[in-house]
């Protein structure tokens, strides 16, 4: 079996033509906005520090992150036949894991970065140099499509497709996936809880005890102004964590709670459509700095749009 064929989202196809600008439009959002937000990391030289480095690095990860599931998705919506091949299904759901656990452990490292700025700030230079910038980052990304290989290697290998080759859901996630499999899953089912407890759980407890030691130190400074300055520079993080946990959480306890499948895949459009976008927002918005690089980007090109057309003139 070389071909599968993705129900997409049943009952909904008859609203393409609502649903289709929708999505498009956020795509186009999360795109330009995670754009922009890069662009800005790399380009003033008052955003090359680590947390600007870290969040750099997290919109590099929601432009390929989106891209993987989204585009697929768009083009489906206008077709009937939703068709995949077997290999470039395991492709799409091998990046799907490896960006989603790069992006737990990314989302741990700002924290700890807030934590060491805030709870230990005069040995902070020392302890968030560079160098340990580059060496945190790159073994995020490494760990993180590692641990993908290894378990898409037993998921694979576990998959005997001898049934229907229908998946019901709009992009090859882990479960409709395995109940697609004639042979033993034990092994697999193991090997994703295993994985789902080191990628999600571990970093999720040790974030949260980051932002418990965060919130502790900021009680304790004396000054209101002292305490506000102090919760802005971890404030967008802290949504963006809150949002990305919350909306695994909730499509966690929901798929554990019911069957109904139409409803499981809408709470992964929040995972993999809805989030990626959510977080540019939140970082132009709340973030005086990048606020400031945008404006001089945007007036830049302004300027240029405006002396291309009067040399046109001439």
């Amino acid at each position: 079996m070389n071909l599968l064929i993705l129900h997409g989202f049943g009952d909904l196809q008859e609203l393409q033509f609502f649903v289709f600008p929708l999505f498009l439009g956020i795509y186009g959002i999360t795109m330009v906005g995670n754009f922009l937000i890069l662009i800005s990391v790399s380009v003033d030289k008052k955003l090359h520090t680590p947390m600007y480095f870290f969040i750099g690095n997290l919109s590099f990860l929601e432009l390929w992150y989106t891209s993987n599931i989204t585009p697929k998705m768009l083009v489906d919506l206008l077709r009937k036949d939703k068709t995949i091949s077997l290999t470039g299904c395991i492709i799409q759901l091998y990046i799907f894991c490896a960006l989603g656990t790069v992006e737990c452990f990314l989302l741990l490292l700002m924290s700890y970065d807030r934590y060491l700025a805030i709870c230990n700030p005069l040995h902070y230079a020392k302890s968030m140099n560079w160098n340990c910038c580059l060496k945190l980052t790159a073994g995020t990304w490494l760990w993180g499509f590692l641990l993908a290989a290894g378990l898409n290697i037993i998921v694979s290998t576990s998959l005997t497709l001898c049934g229907p080759n229908q998946v019901d859901h709009f992009f090859c996630d882990l479960t409709p996936l395995l109940k697609l499999s004639c042979s033993d899953i034990h092994l697999a089912e193991v090997a994703i809880f295993v994985a789902c407890f080191a990628v999600s759980l571990v970093p999720f407890l040790l974030t949260i005890t980051s932002y418990v030691s965060i919130i502790l130190t900021i009680f304790k400074i004396p000054s209101s102004s002292g305490k506000k300055k102090a919760f802005s520079t971890c404030s967008s993080h802290l949504i963006v964590v809150s949002s990305f946990y919350g909306t695994l959480g909730i499509t966690y306890a929901v798929s554990i709670g019911t069957q109904s499948v139409e409803l499981n895949k809408i709470l992964s459009l929040l995972y993999t459509v809805l989030t990626p976008m959510f977080n540019p927002i939140v970082y132009s918005l709340r973030n005086k700095e990048v606020k400031e690089t945008l404006r001089m980007l945007l007036s830049k090109a302004l300027a240029f749009i405006n002396w291309s057309n009067a040399m046109q003139q001439y």
